[in-house]
């Protein structure tokens, strides 16, 4: 009976923190940008300059160039060239901010203006933990971290390929991911982009837990295609942007470029050649579906000219980030951009400053929508555990900072300064009395005792403590709420596609 009882106080306890938790951050400091009106305009120019004489390749699907050469660009075997100002015309039909619906109304989020919020990493084909350390994903891992991000309240979205289940064959593996995104969480998630079916079975499976006409009208996946740059969409991302521009999902438009390999080693010509991949590639989605949910995305990472390998942490990655938040402003587009990455191969002290100089660069620029903002390990080659919760207690602090400074007139608290006097302290006053539980932001892995507390409690280093956290999160964790009709719809489209796909069926 006390045990029965004890099991209820700790999913009230559970369920109180979830509650909570808010669904995105809004920002009531300003963004920082680190371009003025003269660089800004030199960006722009020489943007319209590639695009005009450079142009595009849109490689492998005759229907965009189609669709280009109908809306007067000029088409000239797969390369398209645009005039000043044509991509910009075209968009001015994305909405500068949406909303992006969760299976939990509640958990819905906004995405554009001030509203912020952190998504986990994507596209790890490993996994580490302390105990068993690195090694190739499998489902198991993939379900463990959706489990994770549900209950962490400053992850803010379930992400996509939050790690690479490699037990699972990859013509189906989209199938077994956006059943766990939809059964094991019930906050919003991202769609496949590998393959045109494979976005389309994403936008099925959801059209099962939405309904037809709430999908049909409302915008519930999150999808990013990269250009494979330098000026290339090549059909596989053409294909699954379209599935999701015609169903009027939302589609983030996002180079990946490694500076210096497929981009110019400075970050000015850089921000000229995302800024054209993007203006074209968004002006695709608007002439597919007017009013289609489009966001300017940036992944940006230097090469070190030594070894050719990605870096990350470093003063070009955020001075880049904090540009492309203003270009994507002057377009009225939301702003996607990389949060927590490192190189490191595990939790340790380099993880934790890069980690953070990334993390704080994407915040400091206002940046709509951070993805990797939790789990990275070995510049995306690996998800961590660890990290994970490490990562996200950082993403709650950022929440604290942005939300800004309180000067309401509690917080002026000229009742203490009656109550104490000159020489006193405030630890008993009744204003901190009544303030003490939210009046400073306390980290869930962080450590604050005295060195004689902490060795008295077994000297335990963080990745230790974030080690039993994940433990304990994954021991209480409990599935949200789902209807038993359309769980079992879910299930049943999963094992049928699976059947049709062995067969040989799209």
């Amino acid at each position: 009976m006390n045990r029965r009882a004890g099991r209820k106080a700790r999913m009230a306890e559970r369920a109180a923190r979830q509650a909570v938790g808010k669904p995105f951050i809004v920002r009531r400091v300003p963004s920082l940008s680190l371009i003025d009106d003269e660089a800004i305009a030199i960006i722009e120019r020489n943007a319209d300059r590639l695009l005009d004489r450079v142009g595009m390749e849109f490689r492998g699907d005759d229907e965009t160039l189609q669709i280009f050469r109908s809306a007067g660009a000029r088409v000239d075997g797969t390369r398209v060239r645009f005039d000043p100002g044509w991509c910009r015309d075209r968009i001015k039909t994305a909405p500068r901010t949406f909303t992006q619906h969760a299976r939990n109304p509640a958990r819905s989020v906004e995405i554009g203006g001030n509203a912020q919020l952190f998504c986990p990493s994507f596209g790890p084909p490993f996994v580490h933990d302390m105990e068993n350390g690195r090694r190739y994903a499998t489902m198991t891992d993939f379900r463990n971290f959706t489990r994770l991000h549900y209950q962490l309240p400053a992850v803010h979205h379930s992400g996509g390929v939050v790690c690479e289940p490699v037990d699972i064959e990859v013509p189906y593996r989209h199938l077994h991911m956006a059943h766990a995104h939809l059964t094991l969480s019930d906050k919003p998630f991202m769609g496949a982009v590998t393959a045109p079916q494979r976005a389309a079975d994403t936008i099925a499976m959801c059209r099962i837990a939405f309904g037809d006409g709430f999908v049909a009208d409302n915008c519930v996946l999150y999808s990013v295609v990269n250009t494979n740059a330098p000026l290339v969409m090549d059909q596989t991302m053409l294909w699954a942007l379209k599935e999701y521009a015609r169903a009027g999902q939302c589609t983030v438009v996002s180079p990946f470029v490694l500076g210096g390999a497929m981009s110019p080693v400075t970050v000015a010509a850089t921000l000229a050649q995302v800024l054209a991949e993007v203006l074209a590639t968004v002006a695709l989605i608007q002439l597919i579906r007017p009013g289609a949910p489009s966001v300017f995305g940036t992944f940006f990472s230097p090469i070190s000219l030594r070894t050719g390998a990605p870096t990350f942490g470093t003063p070009e990655g955020t001075q880049f980030q904090m540009c492309a938040k203003t270009l994507a402003d002057r377009l009225g587009l939301p702003f996607h951009s990389v949060g927590a990455l490192t190189s490191s191969k595990v939790p340790d002290a380099q993880a934790g400053y890069e980690s953070q100089s990334q993390l704080m660069g994407a915040v400091l620029a206002g940046t709509n929508f951070i993805i990797h903002a939790t789990g990275c390990l070995e510049g995306l080659l690996t998800m961590g555990y660890e990290k994970t919760v490490m990562d996200a207690d950082r993403c709650a602090a950022m929440a604290r900072f942005v939300e800004g400074v309180d000067f309401t007139t509690a917080a002026q608290a000229f009742d203490a300064f009656d109550e104490v006097e000159p020489g006193g302290h405030f630890l008993g006053c009744a204003h901190t009395l009544e303030n003490f539980e939210q009046a400073f932001w306390t980290g869930e892995m962080s450590d604050n005792g005295t060195y004689e507390q902490w060795t008295a409690e077994g000297a335990t280093w963080q990745h230790k403590r974030a080690s039993e956290r994940v433990r304990t999160l994954l021991a209480e964790y409990e599935p949200p709420p789902m209807d038993r009709a359309v769980r079992q719809a879910l299930d049943e489209f999963v094992e049928r596609r699976t059947r049709e796909i062995e067969g040989g069926q799209p």
